[in-house]
């Protein structure tokens, strides 16, 4: 999509390279040649765990890619850019996983059940944990399938124990899918074996697409309003068949707003707030129904353009991300300033809009012109 008169001036923070730049960088395989020590490395492991071990080890070479492998089915995603590290800056070009992405992965090819769907930290304090054990045991109760967890009151990362002192890891970003010694020092917080019991998820009903709840005590509806009767109520997370998603009733819960609504199989609707993923799930068709209803509060709709567009905490691209929108997304922009001056996609912009929810987003990524003519300065 066009977009009309934007600034040109050098310097700023640069978010984009030609592909010449970058088709070296990113012509690596997919996989590395097969690493012999990754495998079930000692005895006692369940047929489950041994077939979790084979699946991680299966992706040895694959990039490490923050956010990569929590998409609506486990597997490999592109990942996006953290908002602190700079080896991320290129995280929404490389096809992988993150540390819990992978786990998650491995425990789905194992079981045929989504078991691990969320963050190292979820992982942690899973409900399928069979046994626990704690970082003072070390290694010696460990069996290989085992999760291994680094944190110190919130856990922000996991690996697979593989036996013989040796696991298996997505380590961060800039690097590939390995097999390294284990490491125990440290904020290490101690292990967690997963039962991994139980029938595979079936597929989702009339061509919708699985997803996953969050939170308990959670309603669907029988339109896409907290105000009409309650169809279902989900006492845990649960996994849905989503249909398809529309902009309807804005809701505010748990500390987010948003306006989307997901029609399950059985036609029901749910909020997206307690749906796991962005405001709006990629890969999910628009349901036909209501338009984007009018903002409210002052602010004036606008639409983004181009994928995997993120906001962030202040205008500024290193900021703390807020959200993440994968398609074109309607927005309400409340008022815009210039702050950190931004070179994307081929254009230079130091304006920045602010949102609703109070996140900002480079006027660069939002259709019209470089300084929206109907928004206030804040």
């Amino acid at each position: 999509m066009k977009i009309t008169s934007m600034r040109r001036r050098t310097g700023g923070a640069v978010l984009g390279a030609s592909v010449l730049a970058l088709s070296a960088f990113f012509s690596a395989p997919a996989h590395a040649a097969p690493d012999a020590s990754c495998g079930v490395l000692a005895p006692g492991a369940s047929a489950t765990a041994q077939a979790a071990v084979s699946a991680a080890c299966s992706q040895i070479g694959v990039w490490y890619s923050w956010g990569g492998g929590h998409g609506p089915t486990p597997g490999a995603t592109y990942g996006y850019y953290d908002g602190s590290d700079p080896d991320s800056a290129h995280d929404n070009e490389r096809k992988g996983f993150d540390c819990s992405g992978l786990m998650r992965y491995a425990y789905y090819q194992a079981t045929g059940k989504d078991l691990l769907n969320g963050t190292a930290d979820d992982q942690f304090r899973s409900s399928q944990a069979a046994a626990r054990f704690s970082a003072s045991q070390g290694t010696a109760p460990l069996l290989p399938g085992d999760l291994m967890f680094w944190g110190s009151g919130h856990v922000h990362h996991v690996a697979m124990y593989l036996g013989g002192g040796q696991m298996v890891e997505a380590y961060e970003s800039g690097t590939h899918i390995r097999v390294a010694p284990v490491r125990t020092g440290g904020d290490y917080a101690g292990a967690v074996r997963i039962n991994g019991s139980g029938t595979p998820t079936p597929p989702p009903a009339n061509g919708g697409t699985t997803f996953e709840t969050w939170g308990t005590g959670v309603r669907t509806h029988s339109t896409p309003s907290v105000r009409s009767s309650v169809v279902d109520t989900f006492p845990g997370p649960t996994q849905v068949s989503v249909q398809c998603q529309e902009h309807a009733e804005t809701v505010s819960a748990e500390g987010y707003t948003n306006d989307i609504w997901s029609k399950l199989a059985d036609g029901s609707w749910l909020t997206n707030i307690y749906i796991k993923g962005p405001a709006e799930l990629p890969g999910i068709p628009d349901c036909g129904g209501s338009s984007t209803p009018p903002p409210t509060g002052g602010s004036k709709a606008h639409q983004t353009w181009g994928t995997g567009v993120r906001t962030h905490s202040e205008p500024n691209v290193n900021a703390v991300v807020v959200d993440y929108f994968a398609q074109p997304t309607t927005i309400n922009v409340v008022c815009q300033a210039h702050a950190q001056e931004v070179t994307a996609e081929g254009y230079t912009n130091d304006a920045w809009s602010k949102l609703t929810d109070g996140s900002w987003l480079t006027n660069i990524y939002i259709e019209g012109p470089a300084w929206l003519s109907d928004v206030p300065t804040c």
